[in-house]
């Protein structure tokens, strides 16, 4: 059986050896013995060189940051423009107005003209339309089929039902738990503990435009609680 020597080996011979295996773990040189057949190989030559890059092909900083902002705007680009429909679902156009109000809509999201508005609806009417925040907001007909300057909440105070104008009463009654309101909207009945909030009806261009009401209430002299 054959057998084989361990010897230390020096640092040149770290990289050639001749006849032998390397071993870098160890630092030997695993040698056949005399008596082991090796055949016709005479041995082994392991050589190690060392390689360089050349300095015109070392990656320049500056492009790897223009490579980086590319790919960032090609990402950025098509996310922003997923987030326009959104923001428009939200906040549609023409929601607004110049003075700084909200155009009302009609049942079909179409601009309220006071104009056509009172050939549709006559004396003592109170239709809802699309008020401040989206709120329902009750247009009001006045007796001289002119439109009233102030639109009515139809939220209800108690829990937040929506609270129908009732035409043979000339109140408006709560279906959830009864409470009812005049036909200004003052609260008359509970449980609700407090009127119908109150909004400024204007007419600007000749569209009605509900502006926010932050004055005393007119309907029980006391401060806005909703502002």
């Amino acid at each position: 059986m054959s057998s084989t020597t361990l010897s230390p080996v020096t640092p040149s011979q770290l990289c050639s050896g001749k006849s032998g295996i390397f071993c870098p773990s160890q630092a030997l040189l695993v040698k056949p013995a005399r008596n082991q057949m090796v055949g016709k190989a005479k041995g082994i030559r392991i050589a190690c060189m060392a390689t360089s890059i050349p300095a015109d092909r070392v990656p320049d900083m500056e492009k790897r940051k223009l490579l980086n902002l590319l790919l960032l705007g090609a990402i950025s680009l098509p996310s922003a423009g997923m987030l326009v429909p959104y923001a428009t679902f939200f906040a549609p156009p023409g929601s607004g107005s110049a003075t700084g109000g909200t155009i009302a809509k009609d049942a079909i999201g179409n601009d309220v003209v006071a104009e056509q508005w009172l050939k549709a609806h006559g004396p003592g009417d109170r239709t809802l339309t699309q008020g401040l925040k989206g709120d329902p907001t009750y247009l009001v007909v006045e007796k001289d089929r002119t439109l009233a300057t102030y639109g009515i909440n139809a939220v209800c105070t108690h829990l937040g039902c929506v609270v129908p104008f009732n035409t043979a009463e000339k109140k408006f009654i709560c279906p959830c738990h009864g409470s009812q309101y005049n036909d200004q909207g003052r609260v008359v009945r509970g449980p609700a503990p407090l009127s119908l909030a109150l909004a400024h009806c204007d007419v600007v261009d000749g569209k009605v435009v509900f502006v926010p009401w932050v004055e005393t209430d007119f309907r029980t002299g006391d401060a806005p609680w909703w502002a």
